[in-house]
């Protein structure tokens, strides 16, 4: 099924939508808020898969579904975890600034805590003080979380993953070295992550769905131009159930824990990239300085993903950059 918040408070009202993205319907008679269908999941999916049924056939009350109107699915969540599962990205990153990746980056996934207090919706806008700070996207895939005990071993923690959705993870790329200079961080470079306008369960994703690992193009484009379209499912070094273990292993998850994937990458980047530090790298290592800008204000960002029939499955992230002007 596929489940969405529209803007109504901080936690928003949930909706299920249809499998088209063009009609939705209340849910409030099953649950007010998307984390409150997940903390009584087990009661609330068959119901909200019923109402789902019932919209795709038409045979319940609907309204034209607006992702204008739309919150992230979680509006605010209990945990947010963000992973780099594409570590070519990493030696990528790393290659370009002369540095070596140690070994144990192929085996032990990295991982940081996000701030999780604010999500904002697939159109709201990105608000940024200054445009010195290096403004990129980074376009991902994320999980969402049941309850996942300490410990759980990686062959059991995907049966924990309940839903789906796409990221721009927003880093400020100028801020980042200071913040990791001092062995800490992220932090101050981490502004805003932005949602896709619905959260899907796996079953949508039929066949894409394989391994804890979603097999489809992620297109990322910068003011509509395509920057890539690299395979989430191919480079993956560690999949969802691993992250997932790896996020556990010495305390429980709460329901509602998101955890992204990192920035999508495929090895050489034949398929373009999904952030604006990864081209600049290769230009850097090709050329020996970038050429490409970070973001400015006034440019908009597009992340979306297309199921087999070039139909968008989760819907498109579709934002601008504009200034923020602080309290005086």
């Amino acid at each position: 099924m596929k489940l969405a918040s529209l803007k109504h408070g901080r936690d928003g009202n949930l909706v299920v939508v249809s499998k088209d993205l063009s009609r939705a319907t209340s849910a409030s008679t099953v649950a007010p808020t998307l984390q409150a269908a997940l903390d009584d999941w087990a009661n609330c999916e068959p119901k909200l898969a019923a109402i789902y049924k019932a919209l795709n056939e038409g045979s319940t009350e609907s309204f034209a579904f607006d992702p204008a109107g739309c919150d992230a699915p979680l509006p605010r969540a209990y945990h947010w975890a963000d992973a780099s599962a594409y570590v070519t990205h990493v030696e990528l990153v790393r290659k370009a600034r002369g540095a070596e990746l140690p070994d144990s980056f192929w085996v032990d996934p990295l991982m940081y805590m996000g701030a999780s207090d604010a999500f904002i919706g697939p159109r709201d806008d990105v608000l940024v003080e200054s445009e010195d700070w290096g403004i990129d996207l980074e376009a991902e895939v994320a999980v969402f979380t049941d309850d996942v005990p300490a410990g759980t071993p990686a062959h059991l923690a995907g049966q924990h993953i309940k839903l789906l959705a796409l990221v721009n993870d927003v880093s400020l790329r100028n801020l980042i070295p200071a913040e990791l200079g001092k062995q800490f961080g992220f932090y101050q470079s981490k502004p805003w992550t932005a949602f896709t306008p619905v959260a899907v369960t796996p079953d949508e994703l039929g066949d894409a769905w394989v391994d804890n690992k979603l097999h489809l193009p992620l297109i990322a484009k910068v003011n509509n131009k395509q920057l890539g379209a690299p395979n989430a499912g191919v480079d993956m070094t560690f999949n969802f159930a691993e992250l997932i273990a790896h996020a556990a292993k010495s305390r429980s998850l709460m329901t509602g824990t998101v955890i992204g994937s990192g920035t999508v990458s495929n090895k050489g980047s034949l398929l373009g990239s999904c952030c604006l530090a990864e081209v600049r790298c290769l230009e850097t290592i090709a050329d020996g300085k970038p050429s490409t800008p970070f973001l400015s204000f006034g440019d908009s960002v597009q992340i979306d993903m297309l199921n087999a029939e070039g139909e968008s499955i989760f819907g498109q992230i579709d934002q601008r950059m504009v200034k923020h002007t602080p309290p005086a």
